[in-house]
């Protein structure tokens, strides 16, 4: 079953009221993968959760989740008044710490992440602080057998802006020996961004070197 398929079916039985066991059982989806799934979504208990492990438990659970629901809005809350109004200057910042993070540490400019928000912030980050344009970058994804290729090159193509004209090779990871912990979880596989100078020496190796200063400049502040 694909993992949109699948997480929908997910979400429709825990809206139903089913515990992440009988989800887990009846979809054999991990209950840490339900968690990251469903954890911000109302949870009142069925009838067949009470039937299995009891009234008192099923409300229990219940009352748990109602105070997790009310933290993260607390969370939500407080974080929307410690951001307070972004600046450029925090653009500079958060871009940097992202590229320190998840960043090509070669002399070719480029983020490596399968979180579209990432790649969204990277190229925002890329455009309105080093002056690239959309025809500067490129696109390779990676992808699992249990990704649906044509979707997935669709999904990121519409989510960056980034024509399928400049998409490089699809890579797909068929190693029989490859650990199923990133299937299920990574419903569009990674997105490998990176810079092409298209001719402009200001875009190329001089860009990157320019990043990794800016890195070490900021890694070597004494705070």
């Amino acid at each position: 079953m694909a993992y949109p398929e699948l997480k929908a079916k997910a979400v429709k039985l825990r809206k139903a009221g089913y515990s992440y066991n009988l989800i887990s059982e009846k979809l054999d989806v991990s209950k840490s993968t339900l968690h990251y799934w469903l954890a911000k979504i109302p949870y009142t208990p069925n009838e067949v959760v009470k039937a299995r492990i009891g009234a008192a438990r099923a409300r229990s659970g219940e009352v748990k989740h109602q105070q997790k629901l009310a933290s993260y809005k607390q969370a939500q809350e407080l974080a929307v008044a410690d951001i307070g109004t972004f600046t450029e200057r925090d653009l500079f910042m958060l871009g940097l710490g992202l590229y320190i993070g998840e960043g090509e540490k070669n002399e070719v400019v480029g983020i490596i992440n399968s979180d579209p928000r990432i790649i969204v912030a990277s190229m925002k980050w890329l455009q309105q602080v080093c002056g690239l344009q959309l025809e500067n970058f490129t696109l390779a994804i990676h992808l699992y057998p249990d990704n649906n290729i044509a979707a997935s090159l669709k999904y990121w193509s519409d989510i960056t802006g980034i024509p399928r004209t400049q998409f490089g090779k699809t890579q797909v990871d068929r190693r029989e020996n490859k650990k199923m912990a990133k299937r299920r979880k990574l419903p569009h596989g990674t997105a490998h961004l990176r810079v092409k100078s298209n001719g402009k020496k200001e875009f190329g190796v001089l860009l990157s070197r320019r990043i990794r200063a800016w890195m070490d400049i900021a890694l070597d502040v004494k705070i």
